[in-house]
């Protein structure tokens, strides 16, 4: 769900779930609803197990949000490898010319502790149209409850390729908070990680698979008596194409998520 940052925020926008007009310049708000369209009928979802964690993989029988993307469930653009490596794909199907957006979401619900995943892929090369999101998101609420890291440039080469956002418990969601960066990866192996408390969320990115402060980069906490969320919430991963637009390389995009590991407080 997630972060999203810089589009234009009305009650249209939440909503119809979807992420529209981004203007990260402007400062409004977008929220990465993977709610599915009022006329937007879910398929038969499968199950997967990555990581010690059941996960539904999203597949739908027409667009919906974010973007009026199209999803596909297909083993196609999400699969578990032999090694227990999630891969999630934006592909082109050759029948159709549509491109299909990938989502996954956890069956458990998670609260305060440490969220971390291990990535293989070049995240910070990833064509201006593509969003790749990790984040917690509570279905129903757009606009609170939802803690996001996304790697996006919101179709402009030109802003910034990284994002954290929180949106508030509740109240205005336009107060979210939310950070950007310029990522600039040694290699394609890379850490991300969030702290939820009662009081605050925190973040660190990490290069390589390690949470070595060392090795550590983009350091940001919310800031003092920001009202984040205090519920238990699902995990979302998922990687769409900003206003539904195919890459501008044309190329299909593949993630490899490693591993996702929570701690409890």
């Amino acid at each position: 769900m997630r972060k999203t940052m810089m589009l234009a925020f009305t009650l249209a926008v939440l909503a119809s779930c979807r992420k529209e007009n981004a203007t990260p310049s402007e400062n409004q708000v977008i929220n990465e609803s993977s709610l599915q369209g009022a006329n937007v009928k879910a398929l038969a979802e499968r199950t997967i197990s990555f990581s010690g964690i059941n996960w539904t993989v999203r597949d739908q029988a027409g667009p919906s949000g974010p973007h009026d993307n199209y999803w596909s469930g297909s083993t196609s653009n999400v699969w578990v490898d032999a090694a227990g490596h999630l891969h999630m794909k934006i592909r082109k199907d050759a029948a159709t010319g549509r491109w299909y957006c990938s989502e996954v979401t956890s069956q458990q619900t998670f609260g305060y502790g440490s969220y971390v995943w291990k990535i293989e892929a070049p995240l910070d090369l990833l064509d201006k149209n593509i969003v790749f999101g990790l984040f917690n998101y509570k279905s129903g609420d757009d606009g609170h409850h939802e803690v996001d890291i996304e790697f996006a440039r919101w179709g402009n080469n030109a802003w910034p390729n990284f994002n954290y956002t929180v949106y508030p418990a509740y109240g205005d969601p336009a107060t979210r908070a939310h950070q950007e960066f310029e990522l600039d990866l040694n290699g394609t192996y890379s850490t991300y990680r969030f702290y939820r408390t009662s009081s605050y969320v925190s973040y660190r990115a990490f290069h390589g698979h390690t949470e070595d402060v060392n090795n550590s980069f983009f350091p940001w906490t919310t800031p003092a008596g920001f009202p984040v969320s205090t519920e238990s919430l699902p995990v979302h991963m998922n990687i769409w194409l900003y206003q539904h637009l195919a890459p501008s390389n044309a190329q299909e995009v593949e993630v490899i998520i490693h591993s996702f590991k929570f701690t409890p407080l």
